[in-house]
């Protein structure tokens, strides 16, 4: 931190400028760490901070706009951050990463990026030396060799070598969760006094304020209520489709069983056909994405259970969403899955096996026990409201 910003921390104005650089963020794309980068923005804002927000241009008119207090920068055209089978553009990330260059130019205190997918940190990291400023690098879930081979078979190296190396360029890193930081110095070797631990966090007050949903199925492809809900972007390692045979299960002794499909993704068609194959078509509703957060907590306060069959979660910030609606999560037991950690079992959700039976058996118990649980699962969900969380990263950017 140079002598002008420490000198006016010192002096008790703690008003930053704040740079943040993401390839994508909510309402633009509606991931949870988008979610997170956006709520974060909001609520230092708000606090009186100078907020600016460096991504690719989703919207149209002026490449900077202001939206609920801090400013959006499109730096450079939007490109899909998905090709094929859900995997991550290289293009795409190259092409966002050759464009923040442009931060050389800007005016910052500190930079906060996003860890996904690598090759911004570079030009990011050059801007932050020329000037002086620290950088800071938020890390979502680690990779590591085993899985980037598994993911794209010996080019693989290639992607480990990339998030080896660029785990050594920032000053600090800030770890969504224990998880994400045991396995960055076990896999990455990252020193772990650079490391600090910053849970994601919600908007527990607005969330308490909705509604359940009235919609009519006229009016809105989920209905009125429902047993089970999902929601979250349609890849592969969410593993929606054993939750699809584990509703084709109930059906056999709960013939009017109703589940929820909230989202979009490389998965959808394969999961549509999978219902229709199943005979699930008036069990089980797709959405589609739904623009408004506040319409997607409004179907889970009408719905019974939450499930999140995946197999790789950072953190898993849909738990949180709905505890805080009141209802009970479903997620599994695998070693990379961090939303695991944020169950206590019998008491806000349960964690099951990788299985239909499995995932069945924790639906139809959680259903039983949904109302005796509301109060557990409102418990865990306010410890992550933002006024709790958002001092903890001031304190890292101040630092």
């Amino acid at each position: 931190m140079d002598v002008d910003t420490k000198s006016r921390l010192e002096a008790g104005e703690v008003r930053m400028k704040l740079a943040f650089v993401s390839d994508s963020i909510y309402p633009y794309n509606k991931g949870g760490k988008e979610t997170r980068s956006y709520e974060l923005a909001v609520n230092l804002a708000k606090r009186g901070h100078e907020v600016h927000f460096y991504t690719m241009k989703f919207w149209k008119g002026k490449d900077v706009i202001k939206q609920n207090g801090f400013y959006l920068h499109g730096i450079c055209k939007a490109k899909p951050l998905y090709i094929d089978k859900g995997r991550r553009s290289i293009s795409q990330a190259i092409y966002f990463g050759m464009n923040c260059i442009k931060l050389i130019k800007e005016d910052f205190d500190v930079v906060d990026a996003d860890h996904m997918v690598y090759f911004h940190l570079f030009p990011v990291k050059l801007a932050c030396l020329i000037k002086n400023k620290p950088m800071i690098i938020t890390w979502h879930e680690v990779w590591g060799k085993d899985y980037w081979t598994k993911y794209m078979g010996k080019k693989g190296i290639i992607g480990y070598l990339m998030e080896k190396i660029s785990s050594r360029l920032p000053n600090k890193i800030i770890a969504i969760s224990n998880h994400t930081k045991e396995n960055l110095i076990k896999k990455l070797n990252v020193n772990k006094e650079k490391i600090k631990v910053i849970p994601n966090a919600i908007n527990f007050q607005n969330i308490q304020k909705i509604k359940p949903s009235k919609a009519s199925p006229r009016d809105h492809p989920g209905g009125r209520h429902s047993d089970v809900i999902f929601a979250g972007r349609f890849l592969s390692h969410k593993n929606i489709d054993v939750l699809i045979k584990a509703i084709s299960t109930l059906k056999k002794s709960h013939p009017n069983i109703k589940c929820i499909l909230v989202g979009d993704g490389p998965e959808k068609s394969n999961l549509q056909q999978l219902t229709k194959r199943l005979n699930l078509t008036k069990n089980i509703k797709f959405t589609g994405i739904i623009d408004d957060l506040d319409d997607v907590h409004s179907l889970m306060k009408s719905s019974k259970v939450f499930v999140l069959p995946s197999t790789r979660e950072g953190f898993g910030i849909t738990v949180l969403e709905a505890n805080a609606c009141s209802i009970p999560v479903i997620t599994t037991s695998h070693k990379d899955n961090a939303s695991k950690d944020l169950i206590k079992q019998g008491k806000n959700g349960f964690i099951c096996k990788l299985n239909e039976k499995d995932i069945a058996d924790k639906i139809k118990t959680a259903i039983k026990q949904s109302q005796k649980m509301k109060h557990g699962c409102i418990d865990e969900a306010k410890k992550y409201d933002w006024k709790n969380i958002i001092k903890k990263f001031e304190g890292v950017y101040n630092g």
